[in-house]
C-alpha cells in the first residue's frame, strides 16, 4: 500500500507539472528570435581611400538629397524612423535593371499600404535620368506614388554615396550604358539609418528574404 500511494504521489506530481511544463515550452519557443545583422558595426574599411576617413564606430547612411520623380527633394532626412529599401540602377541600363525593377515592383505591392516602408532607386547615370525620364519609368513600373522613389542627383555625390555610403562598387560608365557596372544588391536599411542587409534584386528567392526580413524590422525585432 506504501508503494501504491509513493506511485499516486508521483502521478500527481506530474500531472501537476504538466501545465508548468508547456507554459515554459512556450514562453520560451514563442519570443521572435529572429535577430538580423547590423553591418559595420565597427566602421568601414577604406583599402582605396575614396571615402572620408572616420572612427571605428557603427556606420550610418551620411547625409544626401536628390531629386524625385516628381521633383520633390529626398534624402536622408526623409529615410530617418522608416524603413527603406535601397538599389542603384540606371533606365538605360541593358542587362540587370530590368530584372531588378521587376523585382522591386513585387516590394512595391508587399508594402503598398505600409507607410513605414519605403523604396529609394538611384540613378548612377543622373545626367541622362532626369526626372521626366524617371517618371516615365516609375509609372512603367506602376510605382507607388510617394512610396517608391526614382532619385537622381550631382554625379560625383551620387557615386560617393554608393560607394562611401551603401558600401557597394559603383564606376562611371560616362553615358555609354555597356560601360557602366554597378551591383545588383538591394539594401535594407533601418528607422535609424544602419543597414540590415544585402539582396540579390536579380534572384527571386532573395527577394523573398528580403521583404520577410523587412517585416521582421517592421515588427520591432532587432
Amino acid at each position: 500500500m506504501k508503494g501504491l500511494r509513493i506511485l499516486q504521489g508521483l502521478v500527481l506530481v506530474c500531472i501537476l507539472l504538466i501545465p508548468v511544463l508547456v507554459f515554459m515550452f512556450l514562453r520560451g519557443f514563442g519570443k521572435n528570435e529572429y535577430d538580423l545583422p547590423i553591418y559595420f558595426q565597427n566602421g568601414v574599411d577604406n583599402p582605396f581611400l575614396e571615402c572620408p576617413v572616420k572612427d571605428s564606430t557603427q556606420h550610418h547612411i551620411p547625409e544626401f538629397s536628390f531629386t524625385d520623380q516628381n521633383g520633390q527633394s529626398v534624402g536622408r532626412a526623409q529615410m530617418q524612423g522608416k524603413i527603406t529599401i535601397v538599389d542603384f540602377f540606371f533606365t538605360s541600363c541593358p542587362s540587370i535593371c530590368p530584372v531588378m525593377s521587376k523585382e522591386m515592383e513585387r516590394v512595391d505591392d508587399m508594402f503598398r499600404e505600409e507607410p513605414m516602408v519605403q523604396i529609394m532607386s538611384i540613378s548612377i547615370d543622373p545626367e541622362y535620368d532626369t526626372p521626366e525620364i524617371l517618371k516615365a519609368y516609375a509609372e512603367e513600373h506602376n510605382a507607388t506614388s510617394g512610396k517608391w522613389h526614382f532619385l537622381s542627383g550631382p554625379k560625383e555625390e551620387t557615386y560617393r554615396l554608393a560607394k562611401c555610403g551603401f558600401i557597394i562598387p559603383t564606376v562611371d560608365g560616362n553615358g555609354v550604358p555597356d560601360d557602366f557596372v554597378h551591383t545588383d544588391k538591394f539594401m535594407l536599411i533601418d528607422e535609424l539609418g544602419r543597414i540590415r542587409g544585402y539582396y540579390s534584386g536579380t534572384n527571386r528567392e532573395e527577394v523573398d528574404l528580403l521583404m520577410l526580413e523587412t517585416k521582421v524590422l517592421l515588427h520591432g525585432t532587432k
